[in-house]
């Protein structure tokens, strides 16, 4: 266990309709770091990321087990205040999603129902969260313009911008660049440094084992539902211990 660690997981197990589909997991997570969670479809690392946040309880028939740490207090309890977690805890997933809603709105739909209704204050923190995400300059003179527009590198971007936009410390990513062309695959890359650079904790599932050595400071390799090795991105890479990810590593699994 890390203790300058935010995030800790601890023996998390999920499980759907009495099918364990995770088998207990223990990670940490330091701010300003990035993880990137690897290994072949269907492995369990989207389900472990969704657990997180507590984002598979929104699934019938499924059971989040073990502890999720989070500023050491067991948020994975019957009466977890999901929506401030989930405001803590953001979350990017695979296919953009913007809302029908204008740019501007986008942002500032998310903020109001955080409480912020002075125009002023929503327009600084709209440019801040726009900023942030790396797409500002592309759309300052758009704001009005349906989301819908911009491309799907622009659209995913906008929605790490809607995350950022309610000071999360934690940001998951669940296969952020996976319908992108690599130039927008780029910039999203440039905008989770640019997270990490800042403080922010962020968690990557990516099926690019590239992306995930370019981008994460941690990388931790799932296969069947099982966390098999967990440690720095070089050593996992290049000096992998257990046999089944050098196996995956070096294409002859997976």
């Amino acid at each position: 266990m890390n203790d300058d660690a935010t995030l800790l997981t601890q023996e998390v197990t999920v499980t759907y309709s009495g099918h364990e589909a995770l088998h207990p997991t223990s990670l940490d997570f330091a701010p300003g770091t990035v993880s990137a969670l690897i290994g072949p479809s269907g492995c369990g690392k989207s389900t472990f990321l969704r657990s997180i946040n507590l984002m598979n309880r929104e699934i019938p028939g499924c059971v989040i087990g073990g502890r999720v740490i989070w500023h050491g207090e067991n948020v994975n309890v019957a009466d977890a205040d999901v929506y401030r977690l989930r405001t803590q805890i953001g979350m990017v997933f695979q296919q953009p999603n913007p809302f029908r809603k204008s740019i501007y709105e986008n942002i500032a739909f998310a903020l109001r129902r955080h409480g912020i209704t002075n125009r002023s204050e929503l327009d600084e923190q709209v440019e801040r969260s726009l900023r942030a995400a790396a797409i500002w300059d592309e759309v300052k003179d758009k704001l009005k313009e349906s989301a819908y527009a911009l491309s799907g590198g622009q659209q995913q971007r906008l929605c790490i911008a809607r995350t950022l936009a309610l000071g999360p410390e934690v940001v998951l990513m669940d296969e952020p660049c996976s319908a992108l062309d690599p130039i927008a695959t780029f910039a999203i890359e440039d905008t989770i440094h640019d997270m990490a650079s800042k403080g922010i904790c962020v968690v990557i599932v990516t099926h690019n084992m590239e992306q995930a050595a370019r981008v994460s400071d941690n990388t931790a390799y799932f296969l069947l539902g099982e966390m098999v090795e967990y440690g720095p991105t070089g050593q996992i890479f290049s000096a992998p211990k257990d046999q089944r990810l050098d196996d995956y590593l070096t294409g002859r699994f997976g």
